[in-house]
């Protein structure tokens, strides 16, 4: 018998051919007693496993096309990672240098997918303001200024980013669904997904398909505080200290019909369940959507679709989002066994101080309110008091047995940034005391701080953990 003829052979000349395509599927155990269909399109499918290959193929053949990128050119980038392994299958496959400027706090395995591609990962703190030169965004304008051939993508204003799902998501989910979709359901990161899907689909239904952003709850993009959330690729991180706050011009907010807040915890619980009630392993920003789409869809009669994108794969998060050993740390997984900190007296109320508080108030706290803590944190300052502080903002801390002497060291006046010692020690939650005592131990320190949902939840010394060990054991003496 003869090989297959040309005919029937289906062959691609290169990989980025390969980009866009991805299929919906139908959730069925999650939306049990919802009447609305449901359905999500598994952008990791992708051949880089992310949404992100669609805006980075698009970008790079643009820059191309109009000269900005020339053969044996640098494409530098910053991102939270999927745009930067977008780009890096391209540079792999057209042949060229990638340099990645990436926050510290994003995933592990984002990091050693970058390098095996064979890009130039340069880390940089995730926690600075906008206007400082080591923020990804100026460190990746530096070095693509500084780079002979450098062209710096840009994602969060390049056009060629909503273009992209203009082009292609959007005309996807319309021609999958034969045009019955109603709702549209996406978080909003760089905005280029949600503005350019759901600007098509507004045009081609003539505005009858909703378009719903889903967006952690501290995002600016819905009025949050723009403290800190632990859904990587999603919402709009502001830090106190930047003068301006810039959006991205990729986000085009005349799209949006209305913004959906989902809370770190629910976000991550949802991906749990997918994972395990529909078999789809996805990152964090997928248990945003997700989670969105549900509460959208409650409302909903058995005429209408609601569409989520879920942009990335769970294989990117195993070692965050995936990790009982990181939830439980963090605290987002803290009713799940016996002897937990999460049911421990000192899960509470925390008193801290800012880094620019003076010396004189930290020590009047110390003596005051916070008088029965082991320490005293000092974090960032946030507008607004109803969301407890984000442990990357706890900057340090302050010794309440010690502050008069450095009282009269330094002076009342001497901010508390300037004299507080190293960040805490955290423990999670999620822990049992005898695994956070080990961990104190370990750690050399006397105290600890507790998060709940990645947030200061409590304070904790070794006494304390010591006395909880005892009080249980007796109490099980006595059965």
């Amino acid at each position: 018998m003869g090989g297959p003829s040309e005919d029937t052979m289906t062959v691609h000349n290169s990989l980025l051919d390969l980009v866009g395509g991805t299929p919906l599927v139908q959730l069925h155990r999650l939306t049990n007693g919802i009447a609305a269909r449901v359905l999500v399109k598994l952008e990791y499918l992708n051949p880089g496993g992310s949404v992100k290959d669609r805006a980075a193929a698009a970008m790079v053949a643009a820059a191309e096309q109009a000269g900005e990128l020339r053969p044996g050119g640098t494409i530098v980038e910053g991102t939270s990672g999927n745009t930067g392994i977008g780009l890096a299958q391209a540079a792999a496959v057209l042949g060229y240098r990638l340099i990645v400027v990436v926050p510290n706090s994003i995933a592990v395995e984002k990091i050693d997918a970058l390098e095996a591609y064979g890009a130039e990962v340069v880390q940089t703190p995730a926690i600075l303001p906008r206007n400082h030169p080591e923020h990804v965004s100026k460190l990746a304008e530096r070095i693509a200024s500084e780079t002979p051939g450098g062209w710096l993508a840009n994602q969060y204003d390049n056009v060629s980013n909503p273009a992209a799902h203009r082009a292609t998501t959007g005309p996807e989910i319309w021609a999958d669904t034969g045009g019955t979709v109603t709702h549209l359901v996406a978080g909003i990161g760089t905005g280029g997904t949600i503005s350019g899907a759901g600007g098509h689909l507004k045009e081609i239904s003539n505005g009858r398909v909703t378009v719903v952003g889903a967006d952690p709850v501290t995002s600016v993009y819905n009025g949050g505080d723009g403290s800190p959330f632990f859904v990587e690729a999603a919402g709009h991180y502001l830090h106190p200290d930047t003068p301006e706050d810039i959006w991205p011009l990729s986000y085009h907010p005349e799209v949006l019909d209305r913004i959906e807040t989902v809370t770190d915890r629910e976000s991550l619980t949802t991906v749990r369940r997918l994972a395990r009630e529909e078999g789809i392993l996805v990152g964090g920003s997928s248990g945003l959507a997700t989670a969105a789409a549900l509460r959208v869809a409650r409302g909903l009669g058995p005429e209408h679709t609601v569409v989520a994108i879920l942009p990335d794969s769970g294989r990117a998060y195993l070692s965050k989002y995936h990790s009982l050993t990181w939830l439980r740390r963090f605290g987002f997984l803290d009713d799940d066994r016996t002897g937990l900190l999460a049911d421990a007296r000192f899960v509470g109320t925390v008193h801290t101080v800012t880094t620019g508080t003076p010396l004189g108030e930290a020590a009047a706290t110390a003596a005051g309110p916070a008088r029965h803590q082991p320490l005293l944190p000092v974090v960032l300052p946030r507008r607004d008091p109803a969301f407890a502080t984000a442990v990357s903002e706890i900057l340090g801390t302050l010794d309440p047995l010690g502050l008069q002497a450095e009282l009269a060291r330094h002076g009342p006046a001497t901010p508390s940034g300037d004299v507080a010692g190293p960040p805490p020690l955290a423990l999670g939650t999620g822990e049992t005391v005898e695994e956070a005592l080990a961990r104190l131990d370990a750690d050399g320190r006397p105290h600890a701080v507790v998060l709940r949902d990645g947030r200061l939840a409590g304070a904790v010394s070794r006494a304390d953990l010591v006395q909880a060990v005892e009080v249980r054991d007796h109490a099980r003496t006595q059965l």
